[in-house]
């Protein structure tokens, strides 16, 4: 009943809970090189009560939600940080006036931009920031509104107009196309729904390009051209059946010169797929948050938003469980936690090896030992996954909650 209240609650907002997460996030990447990575979900809500007031998503006669976060990585290693900030709203169910007819601050894709600045904002003390986003941010106002300390890497959807170089095309894919190969590259192709994961060797191409300004809708005042990298990737070993090649044009603000350089664009865009990973988290793999049957908008993008910080500490806890990430406990949990999970852990470990924390003290990895135990995982079979550590984290804060309990005054 306090849950259901506090969700209900007017003076409880989606955005002063982003504003907080997002306070932490800043915290934790002092110092680091940080891929910031931004995408939308939508939320098909199918429960008979969650129909009434909620707007339209997907295709065919669906309602629900729709959740923008944007996520901090550490370059380089991939570990997750924390939420930098989100989005949740109910898309109105009127009719729109054609896109082209609209500003940009009159249309949905305005998230893009006011992520980008919020990620500038919130990662300021970060040693470098990198925006990684995906084919539907490609839009000029995008890469012409950045904030000065913010890198951006898109996967290009439009064949925009540019400057053509000495009388060549001067159309961004016919350019790109008519570049000589610079290199070649061994990458492993994930594995995802439908796709199993394979070896594939990859083909480099790479120029620097000013893209023109749109000749409609664009606002007058953005500048006439904005000088970006196009990095073309594509795979030349022959996918099996049913698999498509892997082909990425990948538009960037960061100079590119080499094919070292180029190499490092293609492998932070690869860090995109932790995102996914996320939202799969937050749905069919440990939430199932698509299932909750919440009558209010209101109560339901409250609900949402509070999922959402939880489901990042549940992905990073699947993350660190190897201890590959090499993170630092406080980059999940408060520093007086860390004597509970000591504890915790004591009680847990068994005589023999498999039944020991192999993780050192302070230590993400050690968290997440403790939660899968908690979770109800033996140490020996498989490896813990989001299902078990959102029922560990849970009873890790019950546990939590007892051990802080004051007696003085009952």
């Amino acid at each position: 009943m306090q849950f259901t209240r506090l969700l209900r609650n007017p003076s409880v907002t989606a955005a002063e809970m982003s504003l907080h997460a997002g306070r932490l996030t800043g915290r934790r990447v002092a110092g680091r090189h940080v891929v910031a990575v931004q995408d939308t979900s939508e939320l098909v809500l199918g429960s008979r009560r969650a129909r009434a007031g909620y707007g339209p998503v997907g295709r065919g006669n669906v309602a629900g939600l729709l959740l923008h976060p944007v996520l901090a990585l550490e370059a380089g290693t991939g570990a997750l940080l924390g939420l930098v900030s989100m989005q949740v709203w109910n898309r109105n169910a009127g009719e729109l006036a054609p896109r082209r007819q609209r500003v940009t601050a009159n249309k949905e894709s305005r998230r893009w931009i006011d992520a980008t600045k919020q990620a500038g904002a919130v990662l300021d003390g970060a040693a470098s920031i990198t925006m990684v986003s995906d084919r539907e941010s490609d839009f000029y106002e995008l890469f012409a509104e950045r904030p000065h300390n913010v890198d951006l890497i898109v996967r290009a959807c439009q064949n925009r107009r540019i400057e053509a170089p000495q009388e060549g095309p001067d159309l961004l894919l016919a350019f790109i196309d008519a570049q000589p190969e610079q290199g070649r590259f061994a990458v492993t192709i994930p594995a995802a729904p439908g796709r199993r994961a394979r070896d594939a060797e990859l083909a480099l191409r790479f120029a620097p390009v000013a893209v023109r300004r749109p000749l409609n809708a664009a606002d007058p005042a953005l500048p006439e051209t904005v000088d970006l990298t196009l990095v073309d990737v594509r795979e030349v070993s022959k996918p099996e059946e049913g698999s498509e090649p892997v082909h990425w044009r990948l538009l960037t603000t960061h100079c590119v010169a080499t094919k070292v350089e180029a190499r490092r664009i293609v492998d932070l865009y690869r860090s995109r797929w932790t995102i996914e990973e996320f939202f799969r988290t937050l749905k069919t793999a440990g939430f199932d948050i698509e299932a909750a049957d919440i009558g209010d908008p209101h109560a339901m993008i409250n609900f949402v938003a509070a999922a959402t910080i939880a489901a990042v500490t549940i992905k990073q806890l699947v993350q660190a469980r190897d201890g590959n990430t090499d993170q630092r406990l406080s980059d999940a949990f408060d520093p007086d936690d860390q004597t509970i999970l000591e504890a915790v852990s004591a009680k847990l470990e068994g005589k023999t090896e498999r039944q020991r924390n192999p993780h050192p003290k302070g230590s993400l990895a050690f968290a997440a030992w403790v939660i899968a135990r908690l979770g109800g995982w033996t140490g020996y079979y498989g490896k813990p996954g989001p299902k078990v550590m959102r029922i560990g984290l849970a009873e890790f804060h019950a546990i939590k909650y007892g051990a802080n309990l004051g007696l003085r005054n009952v």
